[in-house]
């Protein structure tokens, strides 16, 4: 039945809670948060970046980083292809959707060894999963996900989550790992559409922190020589890179040995990215650096990197 269809007592009650579900972004129907999820000690991080552009290798290694410095973490897959934790665990893990849908979503027959797997260095691993491509939200996934780990104190007992996120995604859906983060983190290279990108993203950013808590925490530059572009955008906008990560073969072939950077074997540049990664993580852990950028307009960005 259509809103138009329903009674006249009906239809005023389905506009209203349509109208309170915008109330968390410009004209949007959000997938709300349960506002007990929040847990009062653990540092929660959302990365965000183009689709390639590195996040799930940046989020792996920042979460064996944060375990170098003696944290509990927590790292948290929100792509249905349900790669993000492989590197730590050696294996695609079996996802939340997965493990939800073979007990018909009764979520009280679930324990946390069903779906939280060991990785590497006792780094948690969880892969949120999705529906097939068109048939559902994945921001309702992510936030069933959060709901199960708050409901076995899994929060309460860790130091950091890190959210690792689809692409640059910046729906409803796939905006809700927003809803939980403390910081934000994007993830870019040198070009423009990684650029063109991250302007997006802090647009979405700058929406959630309205209604929630979350705040822009940096720009991550990532497989990059160079960072003259990022850190001129980054001034223009009112932003900061935290951290710098060349493009370097070691790095892919970590990928393809299913490995971390900490795992592989030594040499002076991979050692100058391990000690990039673990000043990065310590400077996250008590650094509470916020930045409150004003994303440009779609043809500015094109104007301010040079395109006629």
């Amino acid at each position: 039945m259509t809103t138009l269809d329903m009674p006249r007592t009906l239809k005023t009650e389905a506009l209203r809670t349509a109208s309170r579900s915008r109330a968390d972004g410009d004209g949007s129907v959000q997938v709300q948060m349960d506002l007990d999820m929040r847990s009062t000690r653990t540092k929660v991080f959302a990365v965000y970046g183009k689709g390639g552009i590195g996040k799930s290798t940046t989020s792996s290694n920042l979460s064996a980083a944060f375990s170098k410095i003696g944290k509990k973490v927590l790292q948290i897959g929100c792509d249905p292809k349900h790669d993000s934790t492989f590197t730590l665990t050696k294996r695609l893990t079996p996802t939340v959707i997965d493990i939800l849908e073979s007990v018909e979503f009764h979520t009280e027959e679930l324990r946390p060894e069903d779906y939280v797997f060991e990785g590497y260095n006792g780094v948690m691993c969880v892969e949120a999963g999705g529906p097939p491509a068109g048939t559902g939200c994945g921001g309702y996934v992510v936030g069933q996900t959060v709901k199960l780990l708050k409901e076995h104190h899994l929060l309460e007992d860790t130091d950091v989550v890190i959210f690792d996120v689809l692409g640059d995604v910046v729906c409803g859906g796939f905006a809700s790992p927003l809803q939980h983060a403390e910081r934000a983190l994007v993830v870019a290279s040198n070009d423009f559409d990684s650029i063109f990108a991250m302007n997006r993203i802090i647009a979405a950013i700058r929406a959630k922190s309205k209604n929630y808590d979350v705040r822009l925490g940096g720009v991550i530059a990532n497989r990059s020589k160079d960072t003259d572009e990022i850190d001129r955008f980054s001034a223009a906008i009112g932003l900061e890179r935290v951290a710098h990560f060349p493009d370097l073969d070691v790095i892919r072939r970590s990928r393809l040995k299913k490995s971390t950077l900490f795992e592989m074997e030594s040499s002076p540049e991979l050692e100058k990215v391990k000690d990039e990664y673990l000043r990065l993580a310590a400077s996250l852990w008590v650094g509470q650096t916020q930045y409150d950028a004003v994303p440009m307009k779609d043809r500015d960005v094109f104007d301010f990197l040079g395109f006629e």
